[in-house]
């Protein structure tokens, strides 16, 4: 049964075309993908399914009463009310149904009512889609959904004025999936989600009965959930039956097929062409007069355009420093937030690990565990707590941050290059600009004006003007298409230093690792291979024997009471800790605004938060100031 029907729809902004003439029909229980290079109209033709944005031209139609839920990359939440009561408001159409059950029970305690019947039946209709949608376990639902992506019990009554962008993201796919629809929307739900989450994720949707429209470059997420591909190219629309690898294969398959019928028109062109050249003034004229006017008729009404190509990323890395056999090793080292006396709350312990010449490694964990502070602490942003990270000979590292704080948001794009490599000359600069798709006035565009993607691409700009033989790398996918990781994996294959890397996307970490470091609670552990081997090996392994039940202890004797002094004082150091969360977290939140501020290129606005977030800076710093003079 069809849920979706599209027909011929076109959209501009302006006079931009995103896409023409585009049709398809979804039916019921399909899992569609939708994909395509940034900026080819993903987002938009999902706006237009969920009922916020409309088509130029076409028409778009559901069946009749279909349920949508809509999970929007930026999402908005009211500050005031907690997280488990935006998951209740999710499930208001349950609330509903609940209430009217328990009055129609009401109603049909009176057998003698001549609506009996008919009350007895809406009472069964509406029992039976009760219990479907989990009505008998409302409760259970949501502290499963939460827990399966990532929140812990204790933030379950956190207001969500309190959560970080991320965590809102995340908060609104769990309301979207709580909520039950006919037809889910999901504009990248994996973007925010550890592997953990992700996993669960895909579990959920594999199983779920409904029909789901996902937008997504997570390749790996795709291939286990999808299994049919719409891509927008071109400001057209391609239908792939199959899973995503399954769609590369076809889409390879179509586009050869495509340049051979081109090639073989324009073979017959200019054959026909030379005939008529060589004839139309001999004793074949007539013949070469029709052939003409047949190759008129062909090229008016059947002429083959050449396949199009979206242009690649040309990324170049090269190593020419060759160091040591020993890259880094990890001795005792212990990662995590500094107080101001040096005491602080310890993310990791690295004990004993190392990484050797041409070794590609994936630093794996969930978020929050300190992957990046790892990072950091490596390239002396941040100093470590205990340990030590030592280099080995002729070393040279090169670095690319998740958040790109080493772009200097108010230069151009071709100051960005310069900056870095100064000697480089403005037309050696727009040409390696050209090769990460910078082309004519884009090299003028600020780095604030950029989306995620386009920044992402001057990091990865000014990291090949780096000389460096261990890379660094965190999060380099995030923003990027799928056709630019693409290029990405390549050239990181091909790269003959070493490399440590923070990723999500396991796609990603699949193509290039040959080692894992895993990060479970507060330990790096080490494993040889990629993440499908590594989760192979964890799928086999038999579970770990039950802990031993603890011999029970005496009684430790009861402290000595401190005096009211101490305890006075020991409540102060434990209102300025919770001070301190507070402002980290509020830090966190202004991070992300910051983030969804320069998307929408809103300066202003950029301004405003900019002030907030250094006026919470001070007031941290002067909070840990406070502390260390009270822990003294």
């Amino acid at each position: 049964m069809t849920l979706l029907n599209a027909t011929n729809l076109s959209k501009y902004y302006g006079a931009e075309l995103i896409f023409h003439d585009v049709s398809f029909q979804i039916a019921r229980g399909e899992k569609v993908a939708i994909v395509g290079m940034n900026g080819a109209g993903k987002s938009t033709l999902l706006r237009m399914i969920a009922g916020y944005e409309t088509p130029d031209s076409g028409s778009l139609s559901l069946a009749r009463g279909t349920r949508v839920a809509y999970l929007a990359q930026e999402t908005r939440f009211s500050g005031d009310l907690t997280l488990w009561q935006e998951m209740e408001a999710a499930l208001a159409e349950i609330h509903h149904w609940r209430a009217e059950l328990a009055a129609l029970e009401t109603r049909l305690a009176d057998t003698s009512a001549p609506d009996w019947e008919a009350v007895m039946e809406r009472y069964g209709e509406l029992s039976a889609r009760f219990e479907h949608a989990g009505g008998y376990e409302i409760e259970h639902r949501i502290e499963r959904t939460l827990h399966g992506l990532g929140f812990r019990p204790e933030q379950f009554h956190q207001r969500m004025g309190q959560f970080s962008g991320g965590q809102k993201t995340r908060a609104a796919l769990a309301a979207a999936l709580l909520s039950d629809p006919d037809l889910l929307l999901l504009d990248e739900p994996t973007n925010h989600l550890d592997m953990q989450a992700l996993e669960w994720l895909e579990q959920f949707l594999r199983t779920w009965d409904g029909t789901l429209v996902v937008v997504s470059h997570d390749r790996y997420f795709l291939e286990r959930v999808t299994k049919r591909t719409l891509e927008i190219s071109f400001n057209r629309l391609e239908d792939y039956p199959g899973s995503y690898e399954k769609y590369l294969a076809l889409k390879a398959e179509r586009m050869e097929r495509r340049l051979k019928e081109y090639q073989a028109q324009q073979a017959f062109i200019a054959r026909t062409e030379e005939f008529i050249r060589r004839y139309k003034a001999g004793q074949r004229a007539r013949e070469a007069k029709g052939r003409e006017k047949r190759l008129e008729r062909l090229k008016r009404e059947q002429l083959l355009d050449r396949p199009k190509e979206a242009a690649k990323l040309r990324v170049a890395l090269d190593s020419q420093l060759r160091s040591g056999e020993l890259v880094l090793r990890l001795d005792g080292l212990v990662v995590g937030y500094q107080g101001p006396r040096g005491e602080g709350k310890t993310l990791l312990r690295a004990d004993d690990l190392t990484i050797r010449r041409g070794e590609r490694v994936g630093l794996l964990g969930p978020n929050g565990c300190g992957k990046t502070t790892l990072l950091r602490t490596l390239i002396g942003q941040l100093p470590p707590l205990q340990g030590a990270a030592r280099f080995g000979h002729e070393v040279r590292v090169g670095y690319y941050a998740q958040g790109h704080d080493v772009l200097e948001w108010n230069n151009t794009v071709l100051d960005e290059v310069l900056r870095v490599a100064p000697s480089l000359g403005e037309g050696p600069a727009r040409n390696l600009l050209a090769r990460f798709l910078f082309t004519g006035d884009d090299v003028f565009k600020r780095i604030a004006d950029l989306s995620g993607g386009e920044r992402s691409r001057v990091a990865l700009a000014q990291l090949t003007l780096l000389p460096g033989n261990l890379l660094l790398l965190d999060e380099p996918t995030n923003h990027l298409d799928i056709d630019a990781r693409e290029a990405l994996e390549a050239v990181l294959k091909e790269y003959t230093g070493s490399i440590l890397f923070v990723s999500h996307d396991r796609y990603f970490i699949d193509t290039l690792a040959d080692k894992l470091w895993i990060v479970e609670q507060g330990r790096i552990k080490q494993f040889a291979g990629n993440y499908s081997e590594y989760m192979a090996a964890q799928n086999a392994a038999p579970p770990a024997p039950a802990p031993k039940a603890a011999e029970p202890k005496a009684a430790p004797a009861k402290p000595a009471r401190p005096d009211d002094a101490e305890r006075a004082k020991q409540r102060r150091l434990a209102a300025l800790e919770a001070e301190v969360t507070a402002l980290e977290q509020d830090l966190a939140r202004l991070s992300s605004e910051l983030d969804a501020a320069s998307q929408a290129r809103d300066v202003s606005r950029l301004t405003a938060l900019g002030a907030q977030y250094a006026e919470l800076e001070r007031l941290l710093a002067e909070k840990y100031a406070q502390w260390e003079q009270l822990a003294a």
